[in-house]
């Protein structure tokens, strides 16, 4: 549960998603970075990040084929798993309905249509052959509990399901059975997948949500499917804010978010902004660039503009600017304006890959909406700027174009 403070902040449940790897041994399961993606010797663009191997790096130099690209169409299978000490009081199609079409429509809105994600829920229930006591289903999972979990899913889901028509495998479980704890959630990595129906099954999505379940829970634990970080900050007692590192921007930070729409630093990672839509500042002095709103997507103009503007400050990270507006999946925004954050390639997911730079440092906004009040305010606005001194580079926004675009001067020394 993330922190809150005292007297300040709203009271409500805030469950935050890990996409950790399975310990034990299912073929063989490994605790940890299961995928290793070689770093690249030499980066094809001038501002890219070089992939290492730190668990979902935010290196975009290459993609690591271990993981489905989201471009196009990828179909998902939706498997419902009852158990022997429980008799199910929702039926699949409610629980399909919990997530689906929302989960799609995130992504169609975020990829600018050039993803969509086809969800097959089956229509029966699956009995497990063990009571849902017996799995110790938890946040923090006994690792052979959790393989027994799996094993005895895909064996018993295998019976009707063909695996190998499928890109993504959710499991979802009875969320009434005595043995479910809803903070389970999360996705599942295989070092040496599992094979079912000939297919190498390298990652599936336990979903344990309560139903209705919490907002835009299933479109985070999807990103880690496409090899997307955790970007929150998960404290070493679990108490205190866990919103640290972006606050309300990108739902892989928090799927409570205000502003869940994927930072650009994403959508170019998952090949929704091309090349040519990131300006990348390589020399030294000034330079001017309009900025289209990342959110907006009926604008033929828009979509073909600059996103995405990119200083590389190392091998390894970056400066990040983009524009944030109320429109899209950032319709529920708490301010609009120009967001600077950092990025890290070298950082594994969970450890702030991202951060999100506050442009109104000692202030807030939103304090009765926001998972993290002291970042809900971090864009700039219309003749504001930070100095990033330990970095060199200053960055102002001028104003707005008449089409909506936030002008942007970056002046690096």
């Amino acid at each position: 549960m993330s922190g809150v403070r005292a007297g300040h902040r709203r009271q409500r449940p805030r469950r935050l998603r890990a996409g950790l790897a399975v310990g034990g041994v299912i073929g063989a399961v490994a605790a940890g970075s299961l995928i290793s993606a070689s770093a690249d010797a030499d980066v094809p663009r001038p501002c890219a990040l070089t992939r290492t191997d730190a668990h979902h790096s935010e290196g975009v130099s290459t993609w690591n084929a271990d993981y489905p690209k989201p471009q196009k169409n990828l179909r998902a299978a939706m498997v419902f798993l009852s158990f022997p000490d429980s008799e199910p009081v929702t039926t699949p199609r409610e629980l399909a309905a919990d997530h689906f079409p929302a989960t799609s429509e995130f992504f169609e809105k975020s990829s600018y249509g050039r993803f969509k994600l086809h969800a097959e829920p089956q229509r029966q229930w699956i009995e497990m052959p063990r009571k849902s006591t017996s799995y110790g289903i938890q946040r923090d999972w006994a690792p052979d509990k959790r393989a027994r979990y799996l094993r005895d899913a895909i064996s018993a889901a295998d019976k009707q399901t063909d695996f190998s028509d499928y890109d993504v495998v959710y499991l979802v479980a009875d969320p009434d059975a005595p043995g479910v704890d809803s903070d389970a959630t999360k996705v599942v990595n295989f070092d040496q997948p599992m094979i079912a129906d000939g297919t190498a099954l390298r990652r599936i999505v336990t979903v344990f949500e309560q139903h209705p379940p919490d907002r835009n829970v299933l479109a985070h634990e999807t990103g880690h499917v496409f090899d997307l970080p955790d970007l929150y900050h998960r404290p070493e007692d679990g108490k205190g804010d866990w919103d640290t590192y972006v606050g309300d921007w990108d739902l892989m930070g928090s799927q409570f978010g205000l502003a869940p729409e994927p930072f650009g630093w994403h959508k170019w990672r998952l090949g929704w902004i091309a090349d040519g839509q990131v300006d990348c500042v390589r020399q030294r002095g000034s330079s001017t660039h309009a900025i289209a709103p990342l959110s907006r997507t009926g604008d033929r103009a828009a979509l073909r503009s600059t996103r995405l503007v990119v200083v590389r400050t190392s091998k390894t990270s970056a400066l990040a600017i983009e524009a944030r507006e109320r429109s899209g999946n950032d319709s529920q925004s708490c301010t609009e304006g120009v967001l600077v954050y950092r990025v890290q390639a070298e950082a594994a997911s969970g450890t702030g890959p991202i951060e999100v730079l506050d442009g109104h440092p000692g202030k807030e906004a939103c304090w009765d909406t926001s998972v993290y009040p002291d970042l809900a305010d971090a864009p700039l606005g219309a003749g504001e700027s930070m100095n990033l001194a330990a970095d060199g580079v200053r960055v102002t926004v001028t104003g707005r174009g008449p089409g909506g675009a936030w002008n942007v001067r970056v002046d690096r020394r």
